[in-house]
């Protein structure tokens, strides 16, 4: 439980350092699609609240036993509640930053930490009424704080990049979902130079 737990810690605390780093002028900047970069902000910092929230919950059985597991549901579970949902989601999650998001968000960093200093290793139950234990549940939302936190640098021309942990668990769990997706030759290819992957491929 030590390792994604750490892991996890080490990406929380590098996004809000990023946070941080965002100029005042910049926070009506387009983001990523149709978000500006609060927007985005907010969507990334849902993967600090739902960890919060979730630890608030106990799942009656263990219906997903990997992350990669997880984002294999959550692809009928995201299509079933359609993209403009999720986009306005990230909107209100921007909203709810307030006037001075890095200092939300640093509120966030600090309550989720502290969280997970009271928990060893529960079965809670996450988006869509699934059981997953937070060992696995916990790597799933350091794939989003690494992602979402190379769109951020991105949209604010920094050139920052998460902690190598980070990247690490990151590249390996879009590995093992293109896998369970079917599509892990495609991604082998890719990565040893031999075949590119086809346009808008994506694990997510």
């Amino acid at each position: 439980m030590s390792e994604p737990r750490a892991v996890f810690a080490s990406a929380a605390t590098g996004f809000a350092s990023l946070v941080r780093s965002v100029p005042e002028d910049r926070w009506s900047d387009p983001g990523l699609g149709e978000w500006n970069v609060r927007d985005l902000v907010g969507h990334a910092s849902r993967s600090l609240i739902t960890v919060s929230t979730y630890l608030r919950t106990t799942a009656e059985r263990e219906d997903v036993v990997s992350a990669a597991d997880y984002y294999v549901a959550m692809h009928g579970y995201s299509a079933g509640l359609g993209a403009a949902a999720i986009v306005e989601r990230g909107r209100q999650a921007g909203r709810d930053l307030g006037d001075d998001p890095p200092a939300a968000v640093d509120e966030l960093l600090a309550r989720v930490l502290s969280d997970l200093e009271a928990v060893d290793d529960p079965l809670i139950e996450v988006i869509g009424g699934l059981g997953i234990r937070l060992s696995n549940y916990l790597p799933t939302r350091t794939f989003e704080l690494a992602v979402h936190g190379l769109d951020i640098a991105a949209a604010i021309g920094e050139d920052v990049v998460p902690p190598a942990e980070v990247l690490t668990e990151a590249v390996s769990l879009a590995s093992r979902i293109g896998v369970k997706l079917g599509q892990g030759p495609a991604v082998l290819l890719a990565l040893t130079g031999r075949a590119p992957l086809p346009a808008g491929f994506s694990v997510i």
